[in-house]
């Protein structure tokens, strides 16, 4: 399981002119590479007129990332690499950012498209809004009706949700909890229950 890692809370986007190509970046949350690709199909699909869909995307965080760029035509090397460079050192996952260039008739060469792509990935960076992903795991707890509201007192005081509820010989409440908070609160639940009533991990 990652630790806590900042993700974009809302989309971002920017537009800088260098030499008359316009480059214009949006950046946006992808928690899988499915939601990375629709993104990318996204913006060739809302900009056809644009020369290159230049792309990078990190999907998770640290041990578990999943990386993919392209060039998208650009020379090999100049564009996607350097895309993925800047995401690689934002400290942001669950990321893809696409720069799309609209070619104004003067050649930057490889050096200047290297950093045409780094500085329109900075500077959409630097305008996106960001949170911290917390890794949620959900239980089931199950209990007598006499301890039901006592139950549901306590997951509200963890910042839990109840996310479904059986009611049979006994309760059966499904709730999701942010990972330190859960630990806090299956503390308390057997405190409170004499040891009667145990979360169940249901991940």
């Amino acid at each position: 399981m990652n630790p806590p890692y900042l993700i974009p809370s809302e989309p971002a986007r920017s537009e800088i002119i260098i030499k008359r190509s316009r480059f214009v970046t949006t950046v946006s949350l992808a928690q899988t590479v499915d939601q990375a690709r629709a993104a990318i199909a996204a913006s060739r699909s809302a900009h056809p007129k644009a020369n290159h869909h230049v792309y990078g995307f990190r999907v998770g965080f640290a041990k578990t990332v999943t990386e993919g760029m392209s060039d998208d035509g650009e020379p090999s090397g100049t564009a996607g690499r350097p895309t993925l460079a800047v995401l690689r050192g934002s400290g942001v996952g669950d990321i893809v950012l696409v720069t799309m260039r609209f070619f104004g008739g003067i050649k930057l060469g490889t050096g200047g498209l290297v950093r045409a792509y780094t500085e329109s990935a900075q500077e959409a960076l630097s305008r996106l809004k960001t949170e911290f992903k917390v890794e949620r795991r959900v239980v089931g707890i199950e209990m007598p009706y006499s301890f039901y509201n006592t139950a549901k007192l306590l997951i509200s005081a963890h910042d839990g949700s109840i996310e479904d509820e059986v009611f049979e010989a006994q309760v059966l409440v499904i709730a999701k909890f942010a990972a330190p908070d859960l630990e806090l609160f299956s503390a308390e639940m057997m405190e409170r229950s004499a040891g009667q009533v145990r979360p169940l991990s249901l991940d």
